[in-house]
C-alpha cells in the first residue's frame, strides 16, 4: 500500500475518532445567524456662540467677537457676517478655531448705527450679535 494512502487514512480515522458523538450534537443545533440592528447615529451636531467685547465702538474702532465651537475641528476658519440690508455679508474677518474650541477674532466697521453680526463656519451660524458704531 502507497505510504501517502496510509497516512491519509489514518488521518480520516482519527479526525473521526476525536469527532466521536460531537458530530452528531453539531448536526443536532441549528445555528442561527440574526443580524445585529442598524442603529443610525445622528451626525455631531455643530454650534458656534459669539460675544462681542463691547456694545458701542467708534468707526473703524477694533474690537473682538469671541466664542466657542462645538463639533468644529480644531484650525477650522470662521468668519464674520454682517446684515446689510437684507443680506448677509461675509466680512474679512476670520480667525481658526483652537484645539480648545474656542476663537476670537478682530474685527473693525465703518457702517454707522447698530450693526448686526453673526459667525459662520460651513453651514454653522451663532446667534446674532449687535455692535453700535457712533
Amino acid at each position: 500500500m502507497n505510504r501517502a494512502l496510509r497516512y491519509a487514512g489514518v488521518a480520516v480515522t482519527t479526525v473521526a475518532l476525536l469527532a466521536g458523538g460531537s458530530a452528531a450534537a453539531f448536526a443536532a443545533q441549528e445555528v442561527v445567524h440574526t443580524p445585529a440592528p442598524v442603529v443610525a447615529t445622528a451626525p455631531a451636531t455643530a454650534a458656534l456662540t459669539a460675544k462681542a467685547s463691547v456694545t458701542t465702538v467708534k468707526a473703524w474702532q477694533e474690537f473682538r467677537i469671541t466664542g466657542t465651537a462645538k463639533g468644529i475641528k480644531a484650525g477650522t476658519k470662521v468668519t464674520v457676517q454682517q446684515k446689510q440690508g437684507k443680506k448677509w455679508v461675509s466680512l474679512p474677518a476670520q480667525a481658526p478655531v483652537n484645539t480648545s474650541g474656542s476663537y476670537a477674532v478682530r474685527v473693525k466697521l465703518g457702517i454707522k448705527g447698530v450693526n448686526e453680526l453673526r459667525i459662520e463656519s460651513g453651514k454653522t451660524l451663532s446667534p446674532v450679535v449687535k455692535v453700535t458704531v457712533r
